[in-house]
């Protein structure tokens, strides 16, 4: 993103400045996760956070009509973003953020985003919530063919284990198990380790998705159990990436590349917004385009 200048946007899209209608990005989130910030209150440092402002820079030098941003909703307790969002203002935009669930939009998965939109001359609001409650059992407990033999690379991939980490996975209990109904006999010594601090460090790790839940947030780690709680509910394997695809909101016949291999696959896969999701707030910016003079 450093590298990109607005005028090369415009100029690949054929647009004059001023004339794009959409400028949507999600710059790099790990510094603002969770998941590396162990629940502090601010962003560990990563040189990748600064992202949010060069995206403001791109505002700048294309002044769409239009920006839609997601990001974790650790990014709203950070300077970065009022930072981000004044510069906004300053440019006569009109804005509205919030942190969502994209289960309230159809999308078979907890995920939490804060999600901002912003309206040349005009206030936008975040549409909240549309479309039904889905599950795990609604995403995938009805994909045709088994893993490993579907003829969908998606779905055919295939994983290895130890013997050891095999025999802990096939006794977790299915529906919604986890590693912790086996006792702590049980239990690897890295995650009695954590227990004993008090840490909880991956208490998600080795446990099954529940058929009747919506799947817990989708990460680049999907294809690795000791990664969260990815266990497919009832087979003894994690879920595939076709199945990361699904519980994502993306349609049976999304094609991804698997050229780089899994890993990287299902980087792009837990990175991405959900569709039902990115589809609801598109929709109201579309319906305000529309209303306010802009064409559609």
């Amino acid at each position: 993103m450093c590298d990109t200048s607005g005028a090369e946007l415009l100029e690949r899209a054929g647009l004059a400045r001023g004339e794009l209608d959409l400028l949507a990005g999600c710059p790099p989130c790990q510094g603002f996760s969770t998941l590396r910030t162990m629940r502090r209150q601010s962003a560990v440092h990563d040189d990748r956070n600064e992202l949010v402002l060069e995206f403001l820079r791109l505002v700048r030098e294309t002044r769409p009509r239009f920006v839609l941003m997601e990001n974790v909703p650790g990014l709203a307790r950070d300077e970065l973003f009022r930072k981000f969002v004044k510069g906004l203002g300053d440019m006569e935009y009109g804005v509205d953020s919030g942190v969502l669930d994209c289960s309230k939009f159809g999308t078979p998965q907890r995920r939490r985003r804060l999600v901002v939109v912003a309206a040349q001359g005009m206030e936008p609001s975040l549409v909240l919530s549309g479309g039904e409650d889905r599950s795990v059992r609604d995403a995938i407990g009805a994909i045709a063919g088994s893993a490993g033999h579907s003829g969908d690379p998606l779905h055919d991939h295939g994983e290895r284990r130890s013997p050891e980490i095999q025999s802990i996975i096939e006794r977790i209990p299915s529906d919604g198990g986890c590693r912790a109904d086996l006792g702590e006999d049980a239990q690897l010594e890295c995650h009695r380790v954590a227990a004993a601090r008090g840490d909880g460090w991956g208490r998600d790790c080795y446990g099954r998705m529940a058929w009747d839940s919506p799947a817990p947030t989708i990460t680049g780690g999907c294809v690795n159990p000791g990664k969260g709680r990815f266990l497919h509910p009832e087979k003894n394997r994690a879920m595939t990436l076709r199945e990361a695809l699904l519980l994502q909101g993306f349609p049976e016949d999304y094609r991804l590349s698997m050229t780089r291999g899994k890993y990287a696959a299902a980087d792009l896969a837990g990175n991405a917004i959900p569709p039902p999701f990115v589809k609801a707030q598109a929709q109201a910016l579309r319906h305000l385009a529309t209303s306010g003079g802009f064409a559609p």
